[in-house]
């Protein structure tokens, strides 16, 4: 299927949108699991939303961009629905880390 740029910028922002939604709804993963699965997590996105803001000279701070992706202040999603890693998902990360690069 062929589109042209205007179309495809507008359906690639309608899916990072709905990435973005889903995973505020999914509070129960936890980033360390997106991290052990894929290779990225909610903090990625935010820092890929302030990488492609400081490219366009749009004036943007980490804090904004994670709110952007989070959905509120970083500090209280973590407070509300950060877990602490168990010894299994800090292995697996480990082990992760070792085989990706992001």
């Amino acid at each position: 299927m062929a589109t042209d740029d205007q179309t495809r910028t507008e359906l690639e922002a309608a899916v990072y949108r709905r990435l973005v939604e889903h995973l505020r709804a999914r509070t129960d993963v936890q980033n360390i699991d997106l991290m052990n699965l894929a290779g990225f997590c909610r903090n990625c996105l935010s820092n890929w939303m302030k990488d492609a803001a400081d490219a366009r000279g749009v004036p943007m701070s980490k804090d904004q961009s994670r709110e952007i992706v989070y959905g509120m202040p970083y500090d209280e999603w973590r407070a509300k629905h950060q877990k602490a890693a168990t010894g299994e998902q800090k292995a697996a990360f480990e082990k992760a880390q070792a085989s990706q690069k992001h």
